[in-house]
């Protein structure tokens, strides 16, 4: 890259220009948009454009004189790579939700100069500890310019996609119970108007879906719900008339996108708003006027759709049945092809996207594939791309990560592929990661418990020989939603009162070792919360424990057996067993016979 004309250097110098003419010292400029999404739409990939980073979670500050990137250890090898030759400086965090930044701006920029942030993509929660840690340091703190709308020319627009309904039978509850329901938790609250931003919570609420955003089946839009009726801010167009007709049944009335602002600027001091700190930016909340009383609590959908009912559950066990299927199209077609014919991590995602593909009630992807072979592998968030990719072949581990979005579910799965010979070492890296899945999976516990409090479950047999990894051990999932969905957290997360885990949450179960520039073991399931039978019937209260609802055989031929308890074979054996039934009468062929001999007994 040549550092004099490099696209990234040239556009921090843009940035640097922007702030002397506001008289400010510093940009920060998070991963976010204004509902405070994982995934973001083109228009607030800011981030992404000034630095070159691509990973999908840092966070950027540009000063007058230096540029930084704060990122945790599931981006550190990428980063670095990435950022070669911009002038940006890599600070690695112990994890995403680290807040470094804040404490680097409040050293770096001297007192009395301004820090910049768009307001409206900083959540309020953020805002508020940055500001604490600015004013400390004697450092103004702006939140009302958007500085990208000057040094980016080419900036994309808002997405136009249309909104469909999620409909009957896929979306049992219909959306006039699920705004009865949030209406009861806002009584509980005494609250009169609740503001939803979230797209997730906003799509699960009205029965929609869209494809503003990659992978997750949401649109942009905010909400108001009042006591008896509902605004749906969102793009003009975008809403089909049928469908504006159904949700006006409904009590649910259409307003621009760009009005939500207003609307909350409107409200009366006879208003109770309820709002999410977590799940709100600072931008929309400064417009409730000071009169208005505002209640802070946790969006009541975030924690309604976390929960899947019967049905709901019933139609995931179906996607992941459709999910396995392809799963064993694709493993049948890899095996046969390996050796005979040149495949990359380029084409596992192809051929693997294509057998999702052919099944029913298929959508789309849920993230990005991960396809890593050998050191690859050891990153985390890896993706091949055209200019950097594996080939496959010689000996060494392929790790594989993947997931759809059906009608009836999102899935998400990691599995761990021998090629060639495997070492000993890396034997004994992969039975001590599916130690650690099976022994989460297995386990029992009171219902309530707080989820990070389990963490360390999947983690003990990996302690006991002094390994760990640096992301999570589980996410929340949606149903035919994000594949990240809270409130639950499987981590080392300070655990909150809603973090506790409840009948119907789906969670992933994802444990991990890996070595930098070797290889790196991942091994990932899905799990439903289930009711438990306890040896003292429920004597010490109400136990939950795990279904697992992943359907794909886990590779035996990586095991080292002297690791691995009779009691741990047993419970594997079991779960193959269960997917050889659930998954023979969906394939044929190649895929059948594939199936049957990676399911034998150990």
């Amino acid at each position: 890259m040549d550092t004099r004309t490099s696209p990234i250097r040239l556009r921090l110098e843009r940035v640097r220009d922007a702030l002397k003419q506001h008289q400010l010292a510093a940009l920060l400029v998070p991963s976010s948009d204004p509902h405070l999404s994982e995934y973001l739409p083109g228009r607030w990939q800011g981030r992404e454009w000034l630095s070159g980073f691509t990973g999908s979670m840092a966070t950027l500050v540009v000063t007058t004189e230096r540029a930084a990137l704060f990122a945790d250890s599931r981006y550190w090898v990428q980063a670095e790579a990435e950022l070669a030759g911009t002038g940006i400086e890599l600070v690695k965090i112990p994890s995403g939700a680290a807040t470094h930044h804040v404490e680097w701006l409040a050293s770096q920029v001297p007192a009395g100069q301004g820090v910049a942030v768009d307001g409206a993509v900083l959540g309020l929660a953020a805002a508020q500890q940055l500001r604490t840690a600015l004013t400390r340091a004697g450092v103004p703190l702006r939140t009302d310019l958007d500085l990208l709308e000057d040094v980016w020319p080419d900036r994309p627009a808002l997405p136009e996609a249309p909104v469909y309904e999620h409909a009957a039978p896929h979306a049992p509850l219909a959306r006039s119970a699920k705004l009865a329901e949030v209406r009861r938790a806002m009584a509980v609250h005494g609250a009169t108007q609740h503001f939803v931003s979230t797209v997730d919570d906003i799509a699960w609420i009205l029965n929609l879906r869209g494809s503003d955003v990659s992978y997750n089946p949401v649109f942009l839009a905010h909400a108001l719900i009042g006591l008896h009726g509902a605004t749906l801010f969102v793009g003009v167009g975008k809403v089909p008339a049928a469908v504006q007709a159904a949700l006006a049944a409904d009590g649910v009335q259409l307003a621009p996108y760009t009005e939500a602002a207003a609307a909350l600027a409107r409200l009366g001091a006879e208003a109770t708003l309820l709002i999410d700190p977590r799940r709100i930016t600072l931008g929309l909340r400064e417009n409730v006027p000071a009169a208005v009383k505002v209640v802070e609590a946790i969006n009541p959908s975030t924690l309604l759709k976390s929960r899947k009912s019967p049905a709901e559950a019933a139609f995931v066990r179906d996607a992941m049945a459709q999910d396995g299927a392809a799963m064993c199209e694709f493993y049948a077609w890899f095996e046969q092809a390996l050796g005979k014919e040149r495949i990359t991590e380029l084409t596992i995602d192809e051929q693997l996207s294509a057998a999702r593909a052919r099944r029913p009630g298929f959508v789309g992807l849920s993230f990005n594939t991960i396809a890593g072979f050998n050191a690859n592998g050891a990153m985390p968030h890896y993706r091949a791309t055209p200019e950097s990719h594996a080939v496959i072949e010689g000996d060494g581990l392929l790790l594989i990560d993947s997931g759809g979005q059906y009608l009836g579910g999102t899935t998400d799965i990691t599995r761990v592929w021998p090629i060639g010979t495997v070492s000993a070492a890396q034997r004994r890296d992969y039975t001590l990661v599916l130690k650690g899945t099976l022994a989460l999976s297995r386990a029992r516990f009171p219902r309530g418990t707080l989820s990070p409090m389990l963490d360390a479950i999947a983690r003990a047999p990996l302690w006991e020989h002094g390994l760990d990894y640096g992301h999570g051990t589980g996410h929340g999932v949606g149903y035919f939603l994000n594949v990240h969905e809270g409130p639950q957290s499987i981590s080392k997360a300070i655990p909150e009162p809603q973090m506790a885990m409840e009948p119907g949450m789906v969670t992933s179960i994802e444990p991990g070792l890996y070595r930098g520039g070797q290889w790196g073991v991942r091994i990932e399931n899905l799990v439903l919360n289930v009711a438990a039978d306890t040896p003292e019937n429920g004597a010490f209260g109400e136990f939950l424990g795990f279904e697992t609802l992943t359907l794909c055989p886990i590779d035996t031929r990586c095991i080292d057996h002297s690791l691995l308890r009779a009691d741990e074979a047993a419970w594997l054996n079991d779960y193959h067993r269960v997917v050889r039934e659930r998954l023979s009468p969906l394939v044929s062929g190649e895929a059948l016979a594939w199936l049957v001999a990676r399911t034998e007994p150990v």
